[in-house]
């Protein structure tokens, strides 16, 4: 069988070198090879994007919640500051 590098039109890289990067195609690389390749990569994205849309929904409870809280923070100041003045203006501070 053809190499799927070579029938790709890729250069090979220098016999008994290494390899560019851990995922490099060897000059004897398969179409079979190529092709499961592939579809390992494919499933790798996938899972990928799944964990992404999984974080966005994370970051939207998690800003969602911390509107909530700093609303809560902000209510409990203001009956705080209201109890410090009315407490000031009964002791003729």
């Amino acid at each position: 069988p053809v190499p799927a590098a070579a029938a790709a039109g890729e250069e090979s890289p220098v016999e008994g070198g290494p390899p560019d990067h851990s995922y490099s195609l060897s000059s004897g690389t398969t179409s079979e090879e190529l092709l499961r390749k592939l579809n390992e990569q494919r499933d790798i994205i996938a899972l990928l994007e799944v964990k992404m849309k999984e974080m966005k929904g994370s970051i939207r409870r998690l800003r969602l919640a911390e509107a909530q809280l700093r609303k809560e923070i902000r209510e409990k100041d203001r009956l705080l500051h209201a109890a410090s003045a009315g407490t000031r203006k009964r002791h003729g501070l």
